[in-house]
């Protein structure tokens, strides 16, 4: 009979599955959480483990030069990352179970001499101690190094942020990210939420930017019944200010260009009160399944949902069709690098450029469907400039029947909007970074 894995195994396993086939972190940590039998402490290490390793794999590269001559096996370079992330960042994990946990595995999975090349270079870390990211001479290198972030993107923010904001940045992009959740008003008042929590021993605290958002103090929420019976939805505090910039009012037609997983979508529901109709777009079928999943829970019944890339959208709806329409493009991610570390090693310069073409082919096709006097919020996840402000410029160059108007945000929030839209970095409210801009039809 197979032993069972150890922590560790397991966190090494799904290192190598998120670099070799490319998987989103957090899909991979959740599935892993639900299959395996691990206490509360094991999983919160875990997530710590796999998180961290992957979050910080550029430092830790870096960490790892001087006592490598050659590049090992790509396992046993992620089991020295692994090794090295415990040491450097872990306080409460002894060294001698760093070591004896990493020999044991190195055992497992190679041979003697895997085994002692590994037990070799990380006594060597230990002795030795690693080298300093402040003895790097090239800031640009430097700044890499210290927030794990590829060069080439680095370069890029440098240009369009300066040194300091994009240090700044990084370093946020490796924190833990904060967990809030978007309380149905529809169903319950925020502080009655709170109160029904809080009897369950999970705390929160109101967000002090948008008023239906709570922040997640202790606890977990997916597994309660106020979850289960749609008084609140896991969403980032960023993404709620999407509903708020659409002006909403009760009986509207909307559309949802790029729905799925459905959390802007049902949050326009909530604050139409369920009346009018929303039709929410995306391109595969799993993906509008999310979207109508989401809003059985919600209790939410004026959604109807379409597979259509919204590239294609005029073929099956009449222009001036609607009073509203909310485009969240596809991006780079570049906003929830906390969430999703992964992103930034899989992505590349080509593709923010391809990407924003796709966005600018979204906007140009679903323009048309909105009526006069309409409001068109274009939004994305990323930082990054050419994806936002370029996009935006793009549109109104081309479109001159659109005018830019500024954002409508909850009142907290209006210190961030700048030329009229928002720019939200991770440093701002502590939020995912996130773009927002409105448009009017004339």
């Amino acid at each position: 009979m197979k032993k069972p894995e150890t922590v560790r195994e397991i966190a090494l396993d799904l290192i190598e599955k998120i670099e070799n086939n490319q998987s989103f972190s957090h899909l991979l940590i959740n599935d892993a959480l639900k299959n395996s039998d691990l206490n509360q402490k094991d999983r919160a290490l875990l997530t710590e483990l796999v998180y961290g390793t992957t979050q910080r794999r550029i430092t830790l590269d870096f960490y790892l030069e001087p006592f490598l001559r050659q590049t090992p096996e790509n396992w046993v370079l992620n089991l020295l990352r692994l090794s090295v992330y415990q040491l450097e960042f872990l306080d409460k994990v002894p060294e001698h179970a760093i070591l004896h946990e990493a020999g044991e595995i190195a055992r497992e999975r190679g041979h003697d001499g895997v085994t002692k090349f590994v037990n070799g270079v990380l006594r060597n870390v230990i002795r030795k101690g690693v080298p300093e990211i402040v003895s790097i001479a090239d800031e640009t290198t430097r700044i890499a190094v210290e927030t794990s972030l590829p060069t080439w993107l680095v370069k890029r923010w440098i240009a369009q942020f300066g040194a300091e904001k994009t240090l700044e940045i990084g370093l946020s992009f490796l924190e833990v990210p904060s967990q809030s959740i978007r309380v149905n008003e529809n169903k319950v008042t925020v502080a009655e939420l709170q109160e029904e929590l809080s009897a369950q021993g999970i705390e929160t605290e109101q967000n002090e930017y948008i008023p239906e958002a709570l922040m997640m103090e202790r606890g977990s929420i997916a597994e309660t019944q106020a979850y289960h019976n749609g008084r609140c939805t896991i969403q980032d505090e960023s993404s709620m200010l999407v509903a708020h910039a659409l002006q909403l009012e009760d009986g509207l037609r909307v559309l949802d260009a790029c729905s799925a997983p459905g959390g802007k979508t049902t949050h326009i529901a909530e604050k139409m009160h369920n009346t009018g109709e929303i039709v929410a777009l995306d391109i595969h079928p799993h993906k509008t399944k999310l979207v109508n999943k989401a809003a059985k829970r919600l209790d939410l019944t004026n959604i109807t949902t379409e597979v259509l890339d919204a590239r294609k959208a005029s073929e099956l709806f009449a222009d001036e069709s609607f009073d509203r329409i909310l485009v969240d493009a596809p991006c780079s991610g570049f906003g929830v690098l906390r969430r999703k570390p992964d992103i930034k090693y899989s992505k590349t310069e080509s593709d923010i450029d391809n990407l924003a073409r796709i966005q600018q082919a979204i906007l140009a096709e679903v323009g048309a469907l909105l009526k006069e006097n309409g409001i068109l919020i274009y939004s994305t996840c990323t930082i990054d400039q050419t994806e936002n402000r370029g996009v935006v410029e793009n549109f109104l160059e081309n479109h001159p029947e659109f005018q830019l108007e500024t954002v409508h945000v909850p009142e907290k929030i209006t210190p961030y909007v700048k030329n009229k839209y928002l720019e939200l970095v991770p440093t701002d409210i502590g939020s995912d970074g996130f773009f927002i801009a409105s448009f009017r039809k004339k």
